[in-house]
């Protein structure tokens, strides 16, 4: 088989992880006297990275935008050790140890990238991944591809697949002119439809199979 490149977004893609970003984001509303933002806002606010999350919550909550830089902090600082709830899908770990063995693997995550290397160590997936990249590790956020083409030059040599499961990743992958894998149980707000694919997958059971058609069709 040959050997591929494989990056992987995070948050919503192998981890799910908003049920602790809800619990950071109302710890911090608390503390402004507002109200809290449920779970489906939660997801709504995600992919854009922490700096737009935290706009979105205090527009939601009319909070004034001096408090702006003191909430992202304040976020950051929570972030770090935030995993209570945070959990892999299932099939998660035993996919990414099969296809360790035969492909390189990275990330590209809008998530800070300390909080990003924290959680990925706290579940114990770090040591699969070659090359981690967070939303603070270049100038730009997904959907630039700087970040993406960056994680591939990192894998060195070999096909490319992005594999994410939203409309910022589906972006990015346009943007990189690499194939994008789309998962359909994360936080994407539209229809799998109007989301440009080439593979789509609800379970991580079948994804292995999967990458090795992908293989095999390109070799």
């Amino acid at each position: 088989m040959i050997k591929s490149r494989i990056v992987f977004d995070l948050d919503g893609t192998l981890i799910d992880s908003a049920p602790d970003i809800q619990g950071i984001a109302n710890d911090l509303l608390a503390a402004e006297g507002a109200a809290p933002i449920d779970l489906k806002q939660t997801h709504d606010f995600i992919g854009n990275g922490l700096w737009v999350f935290v706009q979105k919550m205090r527009a939601l909550r009319s909070l004034p935008d001096a408090a702006q830089d003191r909430l992202v902090e304040a976020f950051t600082e929570k972030y770090y050790t935030a995993f209570s709830r945070t959990t892999l899908y299932p099939g998660v770990r035993r996919a990414l140890t099969e296809l360790v063995a035969d492909h390189s693997l990275g990330i590209c995550t809008n998530k800070v990238i300390g909080p990003c290397r924290a959680v990925l160590e706290h579940l114990s997936i770090d040591s699969l991944f070659s090359t981690v990249w967070g939303g603070d590790s270049l100038p730009t956020l997904k959907p630039d591809p700087a970040m993406l083409h960056a994680a591939f030059d990192a894998l060195g040599g070999g096909p490319r697949i992005y594999v994410g499961d939203s409309e910022v990743d589906a972006e990015t992958a346009q943007r990189a002119s690499v194939p994008f894998f789309l998962f359909t149980e994360g936080y994407r707000k539209t229809p799998l439809d109007q989301i440009p694919h080439d593979k789509t997958f609800g379970t991580y059971d079948e994804f292995p199979k999967l990458i090795a058609q992908q293989v095999n069709a390109q070799s």
